[in-house]
Order: structure tokens, then sequence, then C-alpha cells
């Protein structure tokens, strides 16, 4: 692996009686993207924001570039770069002026002209920041994030609450960053943003790591199996449905089964002929290789955004 940028060592994050972060432990390497993959509340944000310096942490250590994001917090602001979940700039203030005002506050300096082109704002140099749209604003954000080149990038859930087409658009910036070697870590809740942009993934649920690894690696933990998923005009009694041939598991979730099967033949033809004996119908099925929601399933029984 490459030198690590990022390390976290069981890292704990206390707010109040609530244990938001719970030993989280992992490295990224320099030129990575690493994504912390879980839903909402289970601990990504917090570990983020202490990796930013923004909060302390109640136990565990960590290091950015090699330093201590609290002590040596000055130090590491010329290191790094950041996306927040919202990010709300002064609606008269201009996309060319907050690139210049953020630009003046850090040694090294990126190229304000650049950063314009390369996210597209050109047209928008002159704009307010009210006017923008969110996809515009979502960009600026990210040339904000960028404009001291920083060696480290956070995006803290990037392209939440945008709409497909700006939600691509980011991918393919943040796609653009992955190819110049930019040392990423980003967390998210959409499983297809993790997938396509990840190096590397830790799934956090309840403030714990309980799978880390390359997409592709976390879904071979899968292997061998398909995800199955039914909808029937009336629900099955518990667990009817699993011992159908080549069933390794089975889910339920708000009236839809999820099967994971081996021999995906021989449980479609047992399943058919268990509802035909019951007289129930089959009303939608759809077969699809493994993915990390079924990675998540299968640790925690739920699916990613329960």
């Amino acid at each position: 692996m490459p030198e690590a940028v990022i390390e976290v060592v069981n890292l704990i994050k206390n707010y109040g009686t609530v244990q938001a972060v719970r030993g989280v432990s992992f490295e990224v390497g320099e030129g990575e993207v690493f994504g912390l993959l879980g839903p909402n509340g289970a601990g990504k944000t917090s570990t983020v924001e202490i990796l930013e310096g923004l909060r302390r942490p109640d136990g565990g250590t960590v290091r950015v570039c090699g330093l201590d994001p609290e002590r040596d917090n000055d130090r590491l602001k010329q290191e790094a770069g950041a996306v927040l979940q919202s990010t709300s700039l002064p609606d008269k203030l201009r996309v060319e002026e907050a690139l210049r005002l953020f630009a003046g506050f850090y040694q090294r300096r990126a190229d304000t002209e650049e950063l314009l082109r390369r996210f597209q704002l050109v047209d928008k140099r002159h704009a307010y920041y009210h006017d923008l749209s969110g996809g515009q604003k979502q960009r600026l954000a990210l040339a904000m994030a960028l404009v001291n080149d920083p060696r480290v990038l956070f995006l803290d859930e990037p392209t939440s609450g945008l709409d497909p087409q700006v939600r691509r658009e980011i991918y393919s910036i943040i796609e653009e960053l992955r190819q110049g070697k930019k040392t990423i870590l980003l967390t998210t809740h959409y499983i297809e943003e993790a997938e396509r942009l990840c190096d590397r993934v830790a799934i956090i649920d309840h403030g714990q790591v309980i799978a880390l690894g390359s997409p592709r690696d976390l879904k071979t933990s899968e292997a061998g199996t398909t995800r199955i998923e039914v909808r029937l005009a009336r629900p099955e009694p518990n667990g009817a449905l699993s011992g159908l041939d080549a069933v390794s598991d089975l889910h339920e979730f708000d009236g839809t089964y999820v099967l994971h099967s081996t021999q995906v033949p021989q449980t479609i033809v047992a399943l058919v002929k268990h509802l035909e004996a019951g007289g129930n119908e089959l009303q939608a099925l759809e077969i699809a290789t493994p993915s990390l929601e079924d990675v998540f399933i299968e640790l925690t029984g739920r699916r990613l955004r329960e």
C-alpha cells in the first residue's frame, strides 16, 4: 500500500451518552480515493470532522499528512481541502471573488482561472452566489476546496440532495481528481457512488467499521450467490421462502423479499411451485449480481438507507 496520508486508530467520539464513533480504524494511502459508506447517523461525518480538526476526539489517534489535526491545525489547513455537507456563502459574493478570497488564506495557491475553467464556472465568474443553481454551488465548493492545491481532500456527502444529472457531473470531477492521483476521503450513503469512485471502502454502521476493502473484494464475500428481489400479491409467513432450493439467506424489506441464491434456476422453479401451491402470485422479480448493498444487508440484516 502507498504511504499513508490519513491514519485513524481506534477513534472514539461521544456526544453526551451517545457514542457516535466506536473504535474506528483505517488508513488512506497517497493518491487513493477512500470511501466511508454507511447510513445517516453511522458516524461518518463525525470521523471526517475530527480529521479536519473541527471536532476533538474522545479517544484514539488520528494523523493527516503526519499532523495531529487538533495540535497542528494551522499547518494542516495548508495541506487539506474540504467540502462540507452544507456550504453557504454570502448571497452577494461573486464566484470569482469567493475563489480569490479563499486563495488569500493559503501559502500555496492554485490558478484561479484554471479552477474556473475546470469547474465550468467561467461564464459565472461575476454571478452572485445567490443566483447559482445547486450544482453550480457544489462545483464552486469543490473549486474552493482545491484553491490551495491540497495534498488531501475531504468530501462529506458531496452529491447529497443533487439531482442525478448534476450528481454525474460531480462524479466526473472526482474521477478527474482521482486520475490526477489526488488523495481523497469521501463519505456517502449512495452505493453506486462508492462503487464507481472509490479504490477502497470502509462500511460503517453504528459508529463501527463492519467491513473494509475494495468494492470488488467486498462483493467477492458474496461470490457464488445472486440476489433475487421478489414482490408478491400477499405476504408470506415468516421464513417461508428461506427453505426454497439453493437459498442461502433471506431478508424482507417493506414487502420486498431479497433472496440470495447459489443456483438461480432451481430457486426460481421452487419459488413458482411454492406460490402456486399456496395460491399466491408473483408481482415482480429482479435478478442481479451482488452489490455493496448486499454486503451491508448480509452484515446488518437491513438496507443501507434505513
